[in-house]
């Protein structure tokens, strides 16, 4: 039962806040601009959306209010050609265009899609994604080797936060709905000197739901809970009329249970006796200084920390002894408890210094902006994995710590006749080593590169087309723990990405309509592809191992519009096609057959994704958000043939709006539509003779919501 004795301290205040009497009367009504200039702020130059030569999708922050998304999932199908996979509690493993993780990795932390929130990389554990007080969501698709390099071999994912403000504004906002929703959120912003040339922001988000589960065997409804802590603080100290300090500081508490599997995939009846876990406590920070007092050059160090303790853990029996007692294996009651285990804790220190060209220090006449800089980042994880099965624990504690090098720099060029020539490139060292407790030893190392080429014309003031080819490359690794029949898969290469590309950037109807139309072709050399099959001689285990696949090629196109048909409303859309396929691969299966995969569709790659939004405000106040969003079907693992079924999820969000206060009430996924995220087919029910079976993770069912807001400036 929901009791204010249940509410924290911070929501207790934040509650405080959203009841006070003495309300600021002069605060700012909402509004919409049309045709605003929306900056992509993960690039070197902050340039703007329109102008930047590539696909990239940017959710600002008047779409993620108005959607009342709360967590980066709740953003996802929004995007063109962008996917995720649903092993864990929150999304952390994502895929674009057809490229990137499906579940826990083996060995070294190797990302093919980069994740940075504010300057800090959490590129490989995701999870913590509060879309509270955020300014936008960044989604650059293809290899990003020029800026972001080992981590961004598919894309990069980039979280961006309100900056501290010259004035004064605070605001809070309390949500409850079924399934034990509350959230409790609040953020405070201003100047802390009288001179305004040191500003703060503050916010905080405490989450907490049930997690749409019922554990029938132990009798609780939240063994899948969700208790989410994000709290951010951000400085900005104009120290001179040449000098920026920028101080971002950011600490997540997720802890969350993990008990979302069932032996009859029904969605939401568990009878796990061990329910699992999966936690993430996270505290990171970013400095970034700018100097602008030289008169060709201006210079930006930034430095990034962050340490992680992370806990994931399951019940991989899926049941109970009584469950299993009940049932006869080999004429006898069955006898099967496994329960798998893994905590971490890794650190990161990150070094980069940019120098890049003013006006005055332009190249070629004049015609060329030109940046070179150096990075380096340092990272250490320790991780601890116990199983036990039937009784009988097995340990390994792994060690590793990787060292990253690189220098890049970047060209662009005014060609004249609205011509424009950007060139990229960024050479990389990485150095590595890992060591466990089972003997296993390695100490990779090498030199990588990547860059890109785009070409771009202004057909005229509102239709801009341009050409892209792109490299980007991912570090090779090795596998651990592997059988000796295994032993020839113990390391494997990097793996290399070119992408072809090009779009038409477009404005229409004297600018009341956008569009974004991208083509693509991407050629994959050496594509590493996550291999698994059920051991035979302990079917409760699965042997991963990663390997290099021959040359892939994935194609497709996508598009984004957004047309504001009156003062009152909006209409925005997208639409991703995807085309991927093997190119020569084979794998060996449980059973010692050879399964060929060679021009199969890849894993989490649906052929289409869609969206379609409109957004309604009244003259006076009323307001109305409506959304679709969805995926054709896709293969859940490479390693075997099993499908989702394709889903259409609609949302709705109604309220009214003050300039001080206002009051929604929302709905996600208004149908109760069942939806896979997650999907294994192999044999975990000894009694069944461990065959082979479809087990499906779905995602969350529909949920009904209240949501009060109010802001004070």
């Amino acid at each position: 039962m929901f009791t204010i004795k249940s509410l924290s301290p911070i929501a207790l205040a934040i509650t405080a806040a959203l009841t006070h009497s003495s309300l600021a009367a002069n605060t700012t009504p909402i509004e919409t601009d049309e045709m605003e200039v929306i900056v992509v702020t993960s690039d070197f130059r902050q340039s703007a959306l329109d102008k930047m030569p590539s696909s990239i999708s940017v959710i600002d922050q008047q779409q993620i209010e108005d959607e009342g998304a709360q967590h980066f999932e709740d953003l996802l199908n929004s995007i063109a050609n962008f996917n995720w996979s649903g092993g864990s509690s929150r999304a952390k493993y994502f895929q674009i265009r057809g490229v990137g993780e499906q579940e826990e990795y083996q060995g070294a932390p190797n990302s093919s899609v980069g994740y940075i929130i504010d300057d800090i990389d959490m590129s490989g554990l995701g999870m913590v994604a509060s879309m509270y007080d955020l300014q936008q969501v960044e989604v650059l698709r293809g290899p990003q080797g020029t800026r972001y390099g080992a981590n961004a071999l598919a894309g990069l994912i980039y979280l961006k936060s309100n900056d501290p403000t010259a004035m004064f504004e605070h605001g809070a906002e309390v949500s409850l709905g079924d399934d034990q929703l509350r959230t409790f959120s609040g953020f405070s912003s201003g100047p802390l000197t009288d001179s305004g040339t040191l500003l703060y922001r503050v916010s905080v988000q405490q989450h907490q739901q049930n997690g749409y589960r019922d554990n029938l065997y132990t009798g609780h409804d939240d063994s899948n809970s969700r208790d989410e802590l994000n709290t951010r603080l951000k400085l900005r100290w104009y120290a001179s009329d040449s000098l920026t300090v920028d101080f971002n500081l950011m600490h997540a508490n997720f802890d969350n249970g993990y008990d979302a599997w069932t032996l009859d995939s029904n969605g939401f009846d568990t009878l796990t006796d061990a329910p699992g876990v999966d936690k993430q406590r996270t505290t990171g920070s970013s400095l970034k200084i700018t100097y602008s007092g030289y008169d060709t050059f201006e210079l930006v160090s930034l430095t990034s920390m962050a340490q992680t303790d992370t806990h994931h853990g399951y019940d991989g029996d899926w049941a109970n002894p009584d469950y299993w007692h009940a049932r006869v294996c080999d004429a006898a009651p069955c006898e099967y408890d496994y329960t798998w285990d893994k905590v971490g804790d890794r650190q990161t220190v990150s070094q980069e210094f940019r120098l890049s060209s003013t006006d005055a220090g332009k190249l070629f006449n004049g015609s060329t902006d030109w940046l070179l800089g150096v990075y380096g980042m340092k990272l250490d994880e320790d991780n601890h994995t116990t199983e036990v099965y039937n009784g009988w624990p097995e340990a390994l504690v792994a060690d590793y710590n990787a060292t990253n090098m690189a220098l890049f720099g970047q060209l662009d060029s005014d060609l004249g006749d609205d011509y424009a020539l950007s060139v990229g490139l960024r050479v990389e060292r990485r150095e590595s080593d890992y060591q466990d407790s089972a003997g296993d030893g390695f100490d990779p190392s090498e030199t990588m590169w990547g860059g890109h080429l785009a070409l771009s014309k202004a057909l005229s003031d509102d239709h801009q087309t341009y050409i892209r080819i792109a490299r980007g490359y991912k570090a090779g690794g090795f596998n651990m723990s592997l059988p000796a029949e295994l032993s020839d898969k113990k390391e494997y290469q990097a793996e290399t990405l070119y992408n072809y590309e090009l779009g038409l950037k477009s404005t229409w109807l004297e600018g009341d309509v956008s569009t974004n139309v991208s083509v693509f072709y991407m050629d994959r050399r050496d594509q590493q592809v996550a291999a698994s099959q059920q051991n035979p001689a302990e079917p409760q285990k699965f042997i991963l191992y990663t390997e290099n696949a021959s040359n892939s090629y994935n194609y497709g196109a996508e598009f984004e519009g957004r047309w504001y048909t009156s003062d009152n409303l909006t209409l925005y859309a997208t639409l991703g096609w995807l085309e991927t396929a093997y190119g020569d691969y084979q794998y060996q299966n449980k059973y010692g057959e050879l399964v060929d995969l060679s021009d199969r569709e890849l894993a989490h790659s649906p052929n289409f994704t869609h969206s379609l939004g409109a957004t309604y405000r009244s003259d006076n106040g009323w307001f109305a958000n409506l959304t679709s969003s969805g995926k054709s079907e896709f293969y859940y693992s490479d390693s075997n043939e099993s499908k989702s079924e394709p889903y259409t999820i609609f949302n709705a969000r109604i309220g009214y709006e003050t300039e001080v206060w206002s009051a929604y009430l929302w709905g996600r996924n208004l149908f109760d539509e069942q939806y896979g995220v997650r999907g294994f087919y192999f044999g975990n029910e000894p009694d069944l003779g461990w065959a082979d079976k479809q087990y499906i993770r779905y995602g969350d069912p529909r949920q009904l919501g209240l949501t009060l807001k109010v802001k004070l400036m």
